[in-house]
């Protein structure tokens, strides 16, 4: 899955709310970002093409809601982007984060604490 910088912030507001009309869309997009109706409706129909969102008719406007969750849309957005930057190698992305990263002692902290829950989790199954 693709998502470019507008229909990421289109589907974060459809994610937080669970549903919104165009209006509601653009409304809570307009402190970053001045966006005519139309934009906002052309986006959602594209989305809906994709059949990442859906719509109901509610009156005489479309109320739209998301197909996918954010996790799995993350997901398959940094599966995408380790493949085409990393060759699918995730531990050279891993490196490069935290080779080209500064993490302060908490960052690491949370980090290690990911780490052992993974682990925990592994030995589980």
């Amino acid at each position: 899955m693709k998502l470019d910088d507008l229909q990421l912030k289109i589907m974060t507001v459809l994610w937080q709310k669970g549903e919104a009309s165009v209006v509601d869309v653009r409304k809570a997009l307009s402190d970053e970002r001045e966006l005519a109706i139309t934009t906002v409706g052309t986006v959602l129909s594209r989305l809906e093409k994709k059949k990442i969102v859906t719509h109901s008719k509610e009156g005489r406007q479309f109320v739209y809601r998301p197909l996918i969750s954010e996790l799995n849309a993350k997901s398959s957005m940094i599966s995408n982007l380790a493949e085409r930057l990393f060759r699918g190698d995730t531990r050279s992305m891993v490196n490069h984060l935290i080779s080209e990263d500064e993490f302060n002692e908490a960052d690491l902290a949370d980090i290690e604490k990911m780490i052992e829950d993974y682990k925990k989790k592994r030995s589980q199954k």
